[in-house]
Parts: structure tokens; sequence; C-alpha cells
């Protein structure tokens, strides 16, 4: 193991597919097979000798301690050069960063997941570890939206959360193979019955996503502290150092990516 934040410990990528025409899924190991120790919702620097580094959220949960997934979208020098890799290649690692999301203070409530798009990528390590841990819980409750039916991640392992969560998946526009809820996500919310004195609220999507996921929580009178948000602002460093994320006087790679409603408001440069 390198003791250092600076440098990046070398992983074997043990298993790569294309789960979407643009996302891929790679599971990862240290070879000396200790575990990432990851909170959900935190974030790892990739980086691919001669190519540079990036920030790629874990999509798995923490309590798969031999591997963990990264599902990335090649939009980038970076993650272009990590898709043409696969199983035996080897990939630099830095992290875990971030705060991440400690289910220890949430128990007894209602937890609402509202995904957009690859926010599925890290609401997937929270949602599997809360469905892990349902009985803590009083509720849980899974939204999912993305453009069309080709875009949809993970669906498989939604017949596994249903067991402990209810949950609703749709897509923007009708397509020839889908005969499931056509609508953007905020249509899923409209009829459900919450409770604003109970309710957490996680949400991860495109920004304009937020805007009207958030109307319709304020109209269900969930309150701004209890609806937590996931704000990936060009992090590069990780360790607070290069000012890249830097949102008023606040890091997001130190100090987020996950803020409280009630934090990010304050913040003039993030609304």
């Amino acid at each position: 193991m390198i003791d250092s934040i600076y440098l990046p410990e070398m992983t074997e990528i043990v298993e790569a597919e294309m789960v979407s025409p643009h996302e891929k899924l790679f599971r990862l190991r240290f070879r000396d097979g200790r575990s990432l120790g990851h909170k959900p919702c935190q974030f790892v620097e990739v980086s691919i000798l001669g190519t540079g580094e990036a920030p790629i959220s874990i999509s798995s949960p923490p309590y798969i301690t031999d591997s963990f997934d990264l599902c990335v979208r090649a939009c980038g020098n970076v993650t272009n050069a990590l898709h043409r890799l696969g199983a035996g290649d080897a990939v630099g690692i830095r992290g875990p960063f971030g705060n991440g999301v400690d289910l220890d203070e949430f128990g007894g409530r209602d937890l609402l997941f509202v995904a957009g798009g690859i926010g599925i990528v890290p609401l997937r390590s929270l949602i599997a570890e809360a469905v892990r841990r349902a009985s803590e819980f009083k509720s849980l409750t899974v939204l999912y939206g993305t453009k069309t039916p080709e875009e949809l991640l993970f669906a498989d392992e939604f017949a596994e959360w249903e067991r402990h969560a209810t949950c609703r998946i749709t897509v923007d526009r009708k397509a020839p193979n889908w005969d499931g809820h056509v609508g953007v996500v905020t249509t899923l919310m409209t009829d459900l019955d919450l409770d604003p004195d109970s309710t957490s609220a996680f949400i991860v999507g495109p920004p304009v996503m937020y805007r009207f996921v958030l109307l319709e929580l304020f109209q269900k009178g969930i309150a701004h502290h209890d609806i937590l948000m996931s704000l990936e602002r060009r992090m590069k460093c990780g360790v607070g150092k290069c000012g890249h994320c830097q949102i008023n006087g606040l890091y997001v790679c130190q100090e987020g990516p996950v803020l409280r409603y009630s934090q990010a408001v304050k913040l003039s440069e993030a609304v």
C-alpha cells in the first residue's frame, strides 16, 4: 500500500463490460487484495499512465471488500483511454475522496433516492447499502429516469432492490421496446405519499433535474436540511490543493461532493 494521497496505487481490472452504448462497468482490485474502504457516494482519482487522471464515482457498496466498481462514460481523454482497457490491465487509483454518506445518521427514517441518467452510478453504492440494512429504516423508495431505455443502467439490480424498496423507472420518450412509464423523473413523484417529518431525500443527476426535483420536494414539505445532493464540480486533485472545485470558500472534493440543500443554497456560486 502506498502511504501518500498524491501517488496512485496500481489496481488490476478484474472485469470490464459495456452496460450501455456509452458506459462501461469496471471491477477493480488492489494487488494486495485490500479493501478500498470507502463510504457510499465517495469518489476516486483514476489515472491512466501517459494520459492523465480523472475523478470517478465509486459505484459499488462498502460491504463488498475484495473489489470495487467504477461505471465510466467515455467523454474525455482519460475516460476514452480507460474504455480501451480490459481484464488484466492496470489502472492507477488515488482515494477514496470526499465526504460520502454515513447511513447511521438516517436510522428510522424514510429514505427517498432520485437519480437521473448516470446519477444512478454513485447512488447505486448508497441504495445497495441501504437495501442491505433495510430493517434500520422506515421505508426505501427509488426513482430513476433516463432519456431512452438503452441508457438505463443496473436495471437488472432493481429486482433485488424491490424486495426491500419501492422502485419506479421512467424514460423521457416513448420507444418501441419500452412498455413502462414515460415522462421525466419528476412525474414519478406526483403521487408519492411522503411524510415530510421523517423523509430524507438523496438526489443525483444532471443540473437541470435538480431544479424540478427540488420544487417537487419543497411542495411536499421536505425540509431543506433533509435534502442531500451530490455536487461534482471540476474536481481535479481530490485533496483540496488545486482549487478547481472551489465554490465560494468550500472545496467540493473535501467537504462534498454530498451537501445538504441547506448548505448549498448559501453558496452563491452553486445556485
